[in-house]
C-alpha cells in the first residue's frame, strides 16, 4: 500500500509539473503577444502623428534629388529611379517641369541642350526633351510629389487595413489564451 502511495505521490508530481509548463507557456504566450501588440499600436500612432512631417519630408528630398543629384557622375541608380519614378506615374519634375531649369544636369553640358530629361516624355525617343513646351511633355498639376503622394495613401491605406485585422487577431489570441489559462486554474483547483 506504501509503494502505491508512492507511485501516485510520483505521478502526482510529474502531472503538476506538465501542468505548470502549460500555464508558464500561455502566460509567456498571452505576454509576447501584448508586447507585439503594444509595439503594433505605438507605431501606428507615431506614424499617424508624423504623417505631414514625412510629406514634407519627401517634397524636400525628391526636389533636391532632381536638382542635385540627377545625371550626375557614380549616381546612374539615382537617374534610373528618377527615370523610372516619371515614367511609371506619368509626371515630369517634382512640382512641374520647370523645375528641371534649375536642375544641375539640364545645366551642363552632359543634357545636351536639353530642357527636361528624355524620361518626361510620353513616347521616349532620343532628345525628346528638347523643345521649350513640347506637346509630348507630361503636364501633371503637382508633378511627381502628388502622384507619388497619392501612390503611398492608397498603399498605406491598405497597409493600414491589414494592420487592424492583424491587432484583431492578435486581441482574439490574448482573450482566449487568457480564457484557457483561468480554465486550467480552475480545472486544477
Amino acid at each position: 500500500m506504501a509503494h502505491y502511495k508512492a507511485e501516485q505521490d510520483d505521478w502526482l508530481v510529474v502531472y503538476l509539473k506538465y501542468l505548470l509548463f502549460v500555464f508558464n507557456f500561455f502566460f509567456w504566450y498571452f505576454c509576447l503577444l501584448l508586447v507585439i501588440f503594444l509595439v503594433e499600436l505605438v507605431a501606428g500612432v507615431l506614424a499617424h502623428v508624423y504623417c505631414q512631417r514625412l510629406s514634407n519630408e519627401l517634397k524636400q528630398h525628391v526636389t533636391r534629388t532632381l536638382t542635385e543629384n540627377y545625371g550626375q557622375p557614380g549616381a546612374t541608380e539615382i537617374t534610373a529611379s528618377v527615370d523610372r519614378l516619371q515614367q511609371d506615374f506619368k509626371c515630369c519634375g517634382s512640382n512641374s517641369s520647370a523645375d528641371w531649369q534649375h536642375s544641375a544636369y539640364i545645366l551642363s553640358p552632359e543634357a545636351g541642350g536639353r530642357r527636361v530629361p528624355d524620361s518626361c516624355c510620353k513616347t521616349v525617343v532620343a532628345r525628346c526633351g528638347h523643345r521649350a513646351h513640347p506637346s509630348n511633355i507630361y503636364k501633371v498639376e503637382g508633378g511627381c510629389i502628388t502622384k507619388l503622394e497619392q501612390f503611398l495613401a492608397n498603399h498605406l491605406l491598405l497597409m493600414g487595413a491589414v494592420g487592424i485585422g492583424v491587432a484583431c487577431l492578435q486581441t482574439c489570441g490574448m482573450v482566449l489564451t487568457c480564457c484557457l489559462h483561468r480554465r486550467l486554474q480552475l480545472h486544477v483547483h
